[in-house]
């Protein structure tokens, strides 16, 4: 089953929860939606496997049912053996009771109860909220492995090169372009930043509630393979004839510098942290090395990706003298594992800042380049989360002044270990994440001023995402705001002389919610 990772369109209706609004809500836990009993308890044929019986509260290891499998891969390059849904189970429910790190507050359920192995892991979690009222799990998933590796080592994806920003999924519905790979189908159609969809194959997409209609407009949004056609319509009267393609993202699609009275101040647009990101983020750096007085990192669609990636970026953004010997991130998994990594095996050692290449796409130990600031300003959503927070925090647990420009971050401290079974890879919270200071409690994100109730207030600016201006335009509203605020440490309410407040009502309050990978929307570690 593949997952689906985005919200799908829903009707408007007053009436109980139906089964499409069930799906919506699946959906936005980063679930699969269709298929299967979706956890529904039906009786199964056991597997012969040694350890077969279930008694609630005990838990064999989960390496004697490792890779047994319903449907074993063929080929050398795999571990499979012939096995059951039951062995797949009996894996995840002791797996989860090991390293999940919130193990005690999960459920015990009898595994052989479940038909759908995907379906039984999204029970096997916790159902504790935070302060907020957010649910204390966000942050799980499961994808095929092969779609997996190919997202999170080149980020390759099908589509049309398009990243939406979904405001609102009900009618009427707010559907708007932020980002368009270069090259990509859409960027060669001529679709833009801040382009709404208004129809897809002339079908209303702001007010339609008809099923069959709404089935079709989830389709266009999300082609599910290489080759699916689909006609968009945009305001502007822009008709778009998009065929989708393996897109392979540009993860740092732009850097360029300013000229101020002040000094030469350097901008990177930097959007994952895949392994493709390793060369491109040495190659930004060394562009901007000597040349620049600050730097103005923006993450704000940066979800996240390798823990590792993100401990080079910063170092290369701090003065040395701050990063030499300093932690970037020390890793606390849950209390059965105190001293060990439950999945290295290797005692727990802490990230520091990594000043070499690690091999992810530049070749190993080669040194970094470094700008050897002591401030950075860092444009900031809703969407910015995971290994792109961790950015914020390992640079501040070594005093490097962080100013944050855009909205509140989403709040993950917390990371796994992918772990491939039977051709599925699962990703639940294993571990939570601390700085050089033993700081990482950030749930509830980081916020600019004022900020959110919760959330950690860091000086700068609440200003929203100027959707009628391209990234990287001076006057796009959270990048004038930080050149603005580099200068008199003030935040701007105007944008341009065109009376349109960067608080006001051109845009929507949220970010809104952007579809990813979650292959991109994490803090990974490799298991080395």
């Amino acid at each position: 089953m593949t997952l689906r990772t985005h919200i799908p369109l829903e009707k408007a209706t007053n009436t109980s929860q139906s089964a499409a609004g069930l799906c919506l809500a699946v959906a936005l836990s980063l679930s699969a939606c269709g298929g299967g009993n979706d956890g529904s308890p039906r009786d199964i044929n056991r597997s012969s496997s040694e350890g077969e019986g279930w008694v609630k509260g005990e838990f064999l290891p989960a390496d004697q049912f490792a890779h047994r499998c319903a449907d074993p891969r063929t080929g050398s390059n795999y571990p499979d053996r012939a096995g059951s849904i039951l062995d797949e189970n009996n894996w995840l429910r002791s797996w989860v009771n090991d390293t999940y790190l919130w193990y005690d507050e999960v459920l015990d359920r009898d595994p052989g109860l479940y038909t759908e192995t995907e379906s039984y892991f999204r029970l096997l979690r916790t159902t504790e909220r935070t302060e907020s009222g957010r649910s204390k799990d966000d942050f799980r998933f499961t994808m095929p492995t092969h779609e997996y590796q190919a997202m999170a080592q080149s980020g390759v994806s099908v589509g049309y090169g398009i990243q939406w920003a979904i405001h609102s999924p009900t009618p009427p519905r707010d559907i708007q372009v932020v980002y368009v790979e270069p090259g990509s189908p859409a960027d060669e159609a001529g679709v833009k930043r801040g382009q709404k969809l208004t129809a897809v194959n002339g079908l209303d997409v702001v007010h339609n509630n008809n099923t069959a209609a709404l089935a079709i407009i989830n389709a266009g949004l999300y082609p599910a393979q290489a080759g699916d056609n689909y006609e968009l319509k945009f305001d502007g009267n822009l008709n778009a004839d998009l065929t989708a393609e393996a897109i392979t993202s540009s993860p740092v699609p732009i850097v360029k510098t300013f000229e101020t009275e002040s000094g030469t101040v350097g901008y990177l647009l930097f959007n994952d942290h895949t392994a493709v990101s390793e060369q491109a983020l040495v190659d930004a750096i060394t562009s901007l090395e000597g040349e620049v007085m600050d730097l103005i990192l923006d993450l704000r669609y940066n979800g996240g990706g390798y823990l590792a990636i993100a401990s080079q970026l910063s170092y290369m953004i701090a003065d040395t003298r701050l990063t030499d010997g300093k932690v970037f991130e020390k890793l606390s998994f849950n209390d059965k594992h105190p001293d060990v990594n439950p999945v290295t095996d290797q005692p727990i050692r802490p990230m520091n800042f990594y000043s070499e290449t690690v091999g992810l796409s530049a070749p190993a130990g080669e040194p970094l380049p470094s700008l050897q600031l002591s401030r950075v300003y860092v444009i900031s959503g809703s969407n910015t989360c995971s290994a792109s927070e961790a950015i914020i925090n390992g640079l501040r647990g070594v005093d490097v002044d962080v100013i944050l420009i855009g909205a509140t971050t989403c709040g993950k401290p917390y990371g796994f270990y992918a772990q491939d079974n039977c051709g599925t890879t699962y990703a639940m919270t294993q571990f939570r994440g601390e700085n050089e200071k033993g700081f990482g409690d950030y749930s509830e994100g980081f916020a600019p001023g004022s900020g959110a109730p919760g959330a950690v207030s860091l000086p700068g600016c609440s200003v929203r995402d100027d959707l009628r201006r391209q990234l990287g335009d001076p006057e796009e509203w959270r990048l004038a705001a930080a050149l603005q605020y580099r200068e008199s440490e003030t935040c701007p309410t105007l944008s341009g002389g065109s009376g349109a407040s960067m608080k006001g009502t051109v845009a929507p309050v949220e970010d809104g919610y952007i579809p990813r990978s979650p292959a991109l929307q994490n803090r990974i570690m490799t298991g080395d």
